[in-house]
């Protein structure tokens, strides 16, 4: 009788079943596994192995696949953003009114400011994840033992975040174009609205590239996901709150707006939708009360240029140290 206690005597019985008959209660050795085969399945190649690093860090900051403790603060972000424009939306569809000169509907540039909180709740909170876990849990390696690179990685990583900010710099004016079209106060015609669809997605993606590579950068210099957060929100919040201080209180030169990772996005937003100094953009659409107006179109795209450069150049310094085995 068997004794069900003994581990072993259940793991006999299972080879015995797996065995011929005439061979259960022969001495000779049995082969009980198959030998090595190498994978006879389609290669992609570094491209297929960045599109699954993209599809995969996309899922895992929005928090899809993941508990729903891991859902709330993403999805949190794009609601603050996208709330707004749905009301506008629906507000357009419903009341017949001039909402435009109602000033209900704001211009698209106008926009931004409503969204900004998210924005910088967003990269403060959840993008720090996307480089720092890696490391944290050893997937680093592994990812790397793959035809990715260093420099391919990043780059995915770093178009995931583009891919997921995106939902709240592109989204919400996506609508807010749907509200503008409904309520029939323009774009006039099918080229003016492409043209202002184009500047939608210049601009949100403008801002996304610049915030993507400074919070990237900072994530990239500690393992530990508090450090990066509380990097990150120190960087959007200190460099906004210390450069309009000395700017507009202590009448610096404007100049130090360049330093100011918020403020000098928005101005190439403004200059993207037509808003900025008369000298560079014809006439103005009505500049923002601030001295960063002042500031020329080639110095605003040259200070977001280096910011993604500083930012990029960071990242890959603090990577191209890691050693890792293949």
């Amino acid at each position: 009788m068997t004794d069900r206690g003994d581990p072993s005597a259940d793991v006999s019985s299972v080879r015995d079943a797996a065995m011929p008959a005439t061979q259960a209660g022969d001495d000779a050795a049995q082969i009980l596994d198959q030998r090595y085969r190498s994978y006879s399945g389609t290669r992609h190649g570094l491209a297929g192995a960045m599109r699954a690093v993209i599809v995969s860090s996309t899922r895992f900051t929005l928090g899809l696949g993941r508990p729903a403790r891991h859902k709330f603060l993403p999805w949190l972000a794009v609601v603050i953003a996208l709330v707004p424009a749905i009301v506008l939306v629906g507000w357009a569809t419903v009341f017949d009114s001039d909402l435009i000169s109602s000033q209900i509907l704001p211009d698209y540039h106008e926009y931004y400011s409503w969204i900004q909180a998210a924005l910088f709740f967003y990269c403060g909170i959840v993008v720090p994840e996307i480089l720092v876990a890696d490391r944290r849990n050893g997937m680093l390696p592994l990812y790397l033992s793959t035809p990715l690179r260093p420099w391919s990685y990043l780059a995915s990583k770093a178009a995931a975040v583009v891919a997921t900010l995106a939902v709240i710099t592109v989204g919400p004016l996506l609508f807010l174009l749907v509200a503008y079209t409904i309520e029939g106060s323009g774009p006039d015609g099918p080229v003016d609205w492409a043209i202002v669809l184009v500047r939608i997605l210049v601009a949100g993606v403008a801002i996304a590239a610049t915030i993507t590579a400074a919070s990237l950068a900072i994530s990239s210099l500690t393992d530990r996901r508090a450090f990066a957060v509380i990097g990150v929100i120190l960087l959007l919040l200190g460099s906004n709150l210390v450069t309009s201080v000395l700017v507009e209180v202590a009448e610096v030169d404007p100049h130090l707006y360049g330093f100011n990772l918020g403020e000098i996005g928005a101005a190439l937003k403004d200059r993207i939708f037509g808003v900025g100094p008369p000298s560079t953009l014809g006439e103005s659409e009505g500049p923002p009360s601030t001295r960063i107006s002042e500031l020329s179109t080639l110095f605003v795209l040259a200070a977001n240029a280096a910011w993604v450069i500083a930012g990029g150049a960071v990242v890959w310094w603090r990577y191209r140290r890691i050693v890792v085995s293949r």
